[in-house]
């Protein structure tokens, strides 16, 4: 059995690692997107490092674009067998590919109206929404703690990563030359205590361990101090300066947390009465109706809180988007309030628009609430980059940069490490560490054989082990 990695190696973004058994059958796990490297970001996309029509299954961990993006288009390139993944997983995936497709579309367009003036070539989107459509027959949903049976030799147990809604680490059992083989990928593991969603849960014992290494060298504030913080900058940017503040936060996860910690401060009288909050993102409206209808996956204290207060994600002066004029109409208003919207990187959506518009003003604030990939607009944001570009033209960031991290779904470093010795450290032949900065991960792997671990490799794109 081999395993060669094509995403998601000494970068953060576009997992894709791929497993190659003796007798030929082919694993996919993740068909993640490539997100904010810049010019290299297309021609990473559009090239699998392998041919999709060889791949027999693939295994999803969770529904973010980094790992889901490219499922589309590996079926437009040939790939015919199942899509296994948890039942809310696939809910997510079907407005969230969809939505994908959508944004390529429309950035497509509105970037080929400058490069037709320009007498340069038009561009196409990845992927169209009937290739999604496609794509979604494939899926095959496996709830967790099930075991299932893909063929003979070859056994797929989801458990709970804590993640984001449906998120799971991909645990199997690999039966080559009557000996049996276990290999557990983490995906991205969540925080202990998650602000909406279970906590992530002990795995299986496995000889090959992947894990992700998003922040393997630091740690979070915790949540109180973080809920204290989002109140001061609100307070900062909308009380005392009268702006705007626009906060890029992924549709799925970083949203809702954003909106039940504005909700909890609502609740609690702390929340300025005046101040209005839009949810801009037809996706971020949407994934917010399937949380609600996955209210069994929340943890104890958000289901005490719903005694009380029935919807979490919904209230006074909260106000959800989805029409584009709407949308629009958000430039003009003059009143101080926040605006959600995504992507999470500011790489793509209506986020890109609101910053343009309200970078060049020093009373407005732009909030970097989670982790975002190098070369992406949200890492220029938040490591001070005084110009940035946006839809290929020049602005100066005037607007005051925030960066609160505390609010990521990653777990830190001391939470992912108390997950991983849920395993006999002893037992564990190799670990590769995945999803992360390589200098995080050069940290990440000292700290994991200083607890044990042996063997441990940082994958570089295209290299392949044999297990």
């Amino acid at each position: 059995m081999k395993i060669s990695f094509h995403g998601a190696a000494r970068t953060v973004t576009g997992s894709k690692h791929l497993i190659t058994l003796k007798k030929g059958k082919r694993i996919l796990l993740d068909c993640g997107m490539f997100q904010g490297r810049g010019l290299d970001t297309e021609e990473l996309n559009r090239h699998f490092g392998f041919d999709p029509a060889t791949v027999d299954y693939l295994i999803l961990s969770h529904a973010h674009i980094d790992h889901s993006g490219l499922i589309p288009l590996l079926v437009k390139q040939g790939f015919k067998g199942p899509i296994f993944c948890t039942p809310a997983t696939f809910d997510l995936c079907s407005i969230m590919l969809e939505d994908s497709a959508h944004i390529q579309e429309s950035d497509a367009r509105f970037i080929n109206e400058r490069r037709k003036r320009q007498g340069k070539t038009m561009l196409k989107p990845l992927y169209t929404a009937e290739d999604v459509h496609l794509a979604l027959k494939q899926f095959e949903p496996v709830p967790y703690h099930r075991s299932k049976s893909i063929e003979n030799g070859i056994e797929l147990l989801f458990t709970d990563a804590g993640h984001i809604l449906g998120s799971a680490v991909v645990n199997l059992r690999i039966e080559e030359d009557h000996h049996v083989k276990t290999l557990c990928f983490t995906g991205d593991l969540g925080r202990a205590n998650p602000t909406i969603i279970r906590d992530p849960e002990p795995f299986p014992q496995c000889e090959y361990l992947i894990t992700e290494s998003t922040y393997g060298d630091r740690t979070h504030k915790n949540r109180t101090e973080s809920l204290d913080d989002l109140l001061r900058i609100v307070v900062e940017t909308c009380v005392l300066k009268k702006g705007k503040l626009i906060i890029p936060a992924f549709s799925v996860g970083r949203t809702q947390e954003i909106v039940y910690a504005l909700d909890r401060l609502e609740a609690d009288g702390r929340l300025p009465h005046h101040i209005e909050v839009f949810v801009d993102s037809p996706l971020s409206t949407n994934a917010t109706e399937i949380m609600r209808n996955n209210s069994d996956c929340f943890n104890e204290e958000v289901l005490e809180y719903m005694e009380s207060n029935e919807d979490p994600f919904g209230f006074n002066k909260l106000t959800y988007i989805r029409e584009v004029e709407q949308s629009k109409r958000l430039n003009n208003h003059k009143e101080p309030c926040i605006i959600i919207s995504a992507s999470g990187m500011a790489e793509a959506g209506r986020i890109k628009h609101h910053i343009a518009n309200n970078i060049n003003n020093p009373d407005n604030t732009i909030l970097i609430v989670g982790h975002c990939e190098t070369g992406s607009l949200g890492a220029h944001l938040a490591s001070g980059d005084k110009e940035v570009r946006i839809f290929g033209e020049s602005h100066s960031v005037r607007a005051q940069v925030e960066v609160l991290g505390s609010f990521s779904a990653h777990g830190d470093v001391e939470e992912m490490i108390s997950l991983l010795k849920c395993q006999n450290i002893a037992k564990v032949k190799k670990v590769f560490i995945v999803h992360g900065e390589y200098d995080t991960q050069l940290r990440f792997m000292i700290r994991l054989q200083q607890e044990g671990f042996k063997n441990v490799e940082i994958p570089d794109k295209g290299s392949t082990f044999d297990l």
